[in-house]
């Protein structure tokens, strides 16, 4: 009977079990997919690569079934876009690219950025390309001159550190009663001889990735190349007519919408199909770190940032034992190379908290006024927040642990100031500057006029007018050198043996 009755209560709970499993089942399968929503506005630079590699990877462990990317940028550096492309590329979910919101653009690196993208689109009035490259320090295309003028075109993206921006009037200007046709915005392309070797080089470099993007996707090649090679634009339906873009929406429900259905190819080399008419929407809005590093890495904030490292060396190296000049041209470098990606974010950040921590170090070894103590607390503060990656789980650095550090090392500098501070205007007690005067002492010995009298420990000569006993009390009335004259105290007496006390 006992047997039978285990054999039940078994048999129920395995049957629990599997119900339960099977109504999660259920309910895991009816809930709605979820789409990461990620906004990328303004310049391109690698706080925004470093925004988007961190927030994929959060979206892909939070379950996203696809990545929706709302851009608006004039373009950017070509190493901060490929890192994004290579993160778009390597993604393992789907990544959908959209210009939004009406009158955004996706000038220069945006335009390698769609090309990228499993599925580009485009909301109405906006536009796309002007993706010649030019040298971030000048320099850039110089158009042939024409019958229907000349245009500077988009600045994109340059061989090695270069800057990629196009403002709005990509379009060049065109002869009177003559009509240009609406979203070409072409720039004539400089002839080959104008073309210097460095040029020829970042063009067909540029051109062989956007026609390699553009095959991958099965995208337009030869508009890709001519986004390039001659500055071209489109605008949202000419880029659906040319096989640019996939698709234009409007809304976030009409992407969505129109995106379902589609099958799409994966870097693992798996399909996915596209359902996400109901998706439930999740944004990832930049935090403040991103938009702090995203104003370092400001091409005109940078280019200041460099040169005031520069200069900075350069004075310290003039004239050494400044101090803060170099102190501020180290940190100041450091943070000029990040801006330009000529150093990884993680590198910059430990070698400026490295900084912090010598120079704070240095500060106690030879002390110099606060400069270098406030600089190394500087330095370190920096440095903790390029490190600080609160994006990708289990390797965030606490920002408690940051900022309890900065206040502790910043109460530390100070106390300590404040103590120095106290002792340079504290009175003066020893030695020949000491304050004597008006100080009371006890006469050691005299005679002739001269002798020597005991004041705050310190035995000085003295001289006085008046016949002075050992063991009178005496008043300094000045000091002449190492020599004090005194005056005996009113109603003072003797102490010495053998001697009377005056009376009152």
């Amino acid at each position: 009977m006992r047997r039978f009755l285990w054999l039940a209560v078994c048999l129920s709970g395995a049957l629990g079990l599997g119900v339960h499993a099977q109504q999660s089942g259920e309910s895991s399968a009816d809930a709605p997919p979820k789409v990461a929503v990620l906004p990328i506005n303004g310049a391109i630079s690698p706080a925004t690569a470093d925004y988007l590699k961190s927030r994929q990877s959060q979206a892909v462990a939070d379950g996203a079934a696809a990545i929706v990317i709302e851009l608006d940028t004039p373009g950017g550096l070509e190493t901060a876009m490929r890192d994004m492309i290579q993160t778009i590329l390597q993604s393992s979910v789907p990544v959908i690219t959209w210009v939004s919101p009406e009158g955004a653009r996706a000038a220069s690196a945006g335009t390698y950025l769609l090309y990228a993208s499993h599925v580009a689109a485009m909301a109405p009035a906006t536009n796309l390309g002007a993706a010649t490259p030019v040298q971030i320090g000048g320099g850039g295309a110089r158009p042939a001159p024409t019958d229907s003028g000349s245009n500077d075109g988009g600045e994109a993206l340059g061989e090695g550190s270069s800057e990629a921006e196009s403002s709005a009037g990509d379009a060049s200007p065109t002869k009177p009663g003559e009509e240009k046709e609406a979203g070409s915005g072409t720039t004539p392309d400089k002839a080959d001889s104008d073309l210097s070797a460095s040029e020829k080089k970042a063009i067909n470099d540029a051109v062989a990735f956007i026609r390699s993007l553009a095959e991958k996707r099965g995208r337009n090649a030869d508009w890709a190349e001519e986004a390039v090679r001659e500055g071209a634009s489109l605008s949202a339906d000419a880029a659906v007519e040319r096989n640019v873009v996939d698709l234009i929406a409007g809304t976030m429900d009409e992407l969505l919408a129109a995106v379902s259905g589609r099958e799409i190819s994966l870097a693992s080399g798996a399909t996915q199909v596209l359902a996400l008419e109901s998706a439930t929407i999740q944004r990832y809005d930049p935090g403040w770190r991103y938009q702090f590093l995203a104003i370092i890495t400001n091409p005109t904030v940078a280019y200041v940032l460099m040169m005031i490292g520069i200069y900075g060396l350069l004075l310290e190296g003039y004239s050494p034992g400044a101090i803060l000049p170099g102190t501020v041209g180290v940190i100041a470098l450091l943070m000029a190379l990040y801006a330009f990606q000529l150093m990884p974010v993680n590198y910059a950040g430990l070698a400026l908290i490295v900084v912090g921590i010598v120079l704070m170090i240095a500060e106690a070894l030879a002390p110099s006024f606060g400069i270098l103590g406030f600089g190394g607390l500087a330095a370190f503060v920096l440095g903790s927040i390029f490190l600080m990656d609160s994006d990708v789980p289990g390797y965030d650095i606490n920002l408690g642990v940051i900022v309890g550090l900065s206040l502790s090392a910043a109460l530390l500098l100070g106390i300590t100031f404040y103590l120095l501070y106290r002792s340079r205007r504290a009175r003066i007690t020893t030695g020949e500057e000491g304050t004597l005067d008006g100080e009371s002492g006890e006469i050691t010995q005299f005679e002739n006029g001269r002798g020597w009298v005991l004041v705050n420990g310190e035995r000085w000569q003295c001289r006085s007018e008046h016949p002075l006993q050992p063991g009178q009390r005496v008043r300094i009335e000045r000091h002449q050198g190492f020599t004090v004259v005194v005056a005996p105290e009113p109603e003072s007496g003797t102490f010495a043996t053998g001697h009377s006390a005056d009376s009152a």
